[in-house]
Formats: structure tokens, sequence, C-alpha cells
């Protein structure tokens, strides 16, 4: 795969991006409960768990417009419902064809500039415009929000001689490897790729069919939330065992 010059284009864009949310997929870890409406509508005090994603999208300056993916045809249609009349928003029908052929109809929209790509089931008061300015001082073609520090849910001990020592109840822990949050900055080359690729394999995954082959090359890079809080919205009971770190987030992102 040649380098793509992502530098240029970032140089010459607008300076406003917009926002992709990918509301699309089975929804299956969430199941039962998403066999019913999709994981974006999974209700967070009263309002659906997508509406603090978009609100968060919107109250920042560099936004200039909100895109959702979704099945407008199935359960995604709850979702085009919910935001129906609001402004700064538009859909795209979801193809189905995984996490990164489901951005290939977006090379209009996107008009040849960078966005942020926002999976649904992720919230976090992610500093947006920090991450895109590591994104193009790194020259990337693609930026992950990644951490290192996570909350664990269980507690620990220290064990010494097959003696306990000392309970550690669910500590802050610096992991070896980074993880990756469903928050991204993509350079609109990504598409072209998604595109070529396409035409071999009809379902694509943006991790491992198209940024694995671009991070060998150097060109995805890894901008480090540090301890902000972040959390995978896999089903509703996540929400309860983590309300306290839910409340958290949320409060953050309302603060914008």
């Amino acid at each position: 795969m040649a380098v793509l010059e992502p530098e240029e284009e970032s140089r010459n864009h607008t300076g406003r991006l917009k926002a992709v949310i990918l509301a699309g997929g089975k929804g299956t870890r969430g199941r039962p409960f998403t066999d019913y409406f999709p994981k974006a509508m999974i209700p967070l005090d009263g309002r659906p768990l997508i509406s603090y994603i978009t609100d968060y999208l919107s109250s920042l300056k560099m936004i200039s417009e909100i895109v959702i993916v979704t099945d407008i045809a199935g359960l995604g249609g709850q979702i085009r419902h919910y935001f129906d009349g609001t402004s700064k928003i538009i859909f795209v029908q979801d193809s189905e064809s995984g996490t990164a052929g489901d951005l290939m109809h977006l090379q209009k929209i996107v008009n040849g500039e960078p966005f942020v790509l926002w999976f649904v089931d992720n919230i976090g008061a992610v500093d947006i415009q920090k991450m895109y300015k590591h994104f193009v001082a790194k020259k990337s073609m693609a930026c992950i929000a990644t951490r290192q520090y996570r909350k664990e849910e269980t507690g620990f001990a220290k064990v010494q001689d097959g003696k306990v020592m000392q309970f550690i109840e669910k500590p802050l822990v610096k992991m070896h490897d980074h993880e990756c949050t469903g928050i991204y900055v993509l350079s609109p080359k990504i598409i072209q790729i998604i595109r070529r690729k396409m035409r071999k394999k009809k379902n694509l995954n943006l991790s491992y069919d198209i940024l694995q082959e671009l991070s060998k090359e150097g060109l995805v890079s890894s901008f480090d939330i540090g301890k902000t809080d972040w959390l995978d919205v896999e089903s509703p009971n996540v929400l309860e065992r983590k309300k306290d770190t839910v409340r958290k987030i949320i409060t953050k992102m309302s603060q914008r």
C-alpha cells in the first residue's frame, strides 16, 4: 500500500469536521434488549444513549454536522424518529458490510476532509480538538483514542507466601497495552482504501482489514485520553453495574 500524504489534506481543509456516528450492527452483546431496540437507544437517565453523544459533538465548535449511519429501514428507524426535525443531523442507511464497509458511502458527505468517527456504544468526554491536533502533528491517516488506565470491577489482593497481606478495592490499574476506544479521527482517503478492498471482500472490519495495514506504515496514531473516564456500553446491564462512572461521564460531557 502506497503512503498517501495525509498532512496535505489536513493543511487544506476548512478547520471544521463532520462527525460520523456508527449506530448500526446487530447489537448481539446487548441481547435480549437489542432484539427490540438498537443499542443507540439504550435508556440512560431517561434519554437514549445516542442523545448524549450527539449533544456532546454538537457542543464542539469544530463539528459542522453529524452523520448517523444506521439501519433506517429496521430498528434504526427508532433513532431517526427520535431526532426528527433536528438540525445538523443527517442519516445514512447502514450497508451491513462491516465497520469499514459502512463508511464507503460517505465519500460525498465528508467532501474530501478528515472526519470524526464515533462508535455509538462508547461514551466519554474525549477532547476531540486535541485529538485532531495530534492526528495532524503525527501526519496520520487515522488516529484512535486509547487509554492505559482502567478502573477494575473487582477487588484485588496482595499475596505473599500464600497469605493475603492487603486488600485493594477496585483499583485504577495501568495496563501493559493501550485499550482502544471506538473514537477516531480519519483521513477521507481511508474511504478510498475501503472502496478498493471491497472489490475483493464485501464485509470489512475497520481495525483489522484497514488500520492494521496502515499501522505497519506508521500512519495510525494513538491519542492517549489519560485518566479521562470512558465506557463501552455493550448493554443496559453495564450502565447499571457502572452507574457511578456513567454519572461522572455524562456530567463531564454536558459541561462542554
